[in-house]
């Protein structure tokens, strides 16, 4: 029987989604069945990841397991984080403080520029000819 989670979450960034289940544990941070450093071997995708365990200085107090689909490594990587965030708010009163002051806990609502008619993209025009 899998472990019952402490904190859950759900993170969302552009296309992708992360859910979020951290456990009583030493520190281990699994994406996908597979370690997180192996998932998102750039530095600058695990330091954001990390970022809300460094704020609430909880690095090694909690396993953290998470499935995440959509998006690319960005997406996923920030998605994860939100997740994360999300989890750790319902700690305590002041971690929430703590995040929310980070700018951890806001969705970043920016997403992709749906095409229009008549465009090539969402704002690219056809290339105008005098003659």
């Amino acid at each position: 029987m899998a472990q019952q989670a402490l904190y859950r979450g759900t993170g969302r960034r552009k296309t992708s989604v992360a859910r979020v289940r951290i456990l009583p544990g030493e520190g281990k941070i699994t994406v996908n069945g597979r370690d997180y450093t192996e998932y998102f071997p750039r530095l600058t995708y695990q330091h954001a990841i990390r970022s809300p365990l460094r704020i609430l200085d909880a690095e090694g107090r909690y396993d953290i397991v998470v499935k995440v689909e959509g998006g690319g490594p960005t997406g996923q990587a920030e998605a994860v984080r939100h997740g994360i965030a999300r989890a750790l708010a319902e700690e305590s009163e002041s971690a929430r403080a703590e995040l929310k002051s980070a700018g951890l806990l806001t969705r970043d609502a920016r997403a992709v520029e749906r095409k229009k008619y008549g465009l090539k993209k969402a704002r690219k025009r056809p290339q105008f000819s005098k003659r």
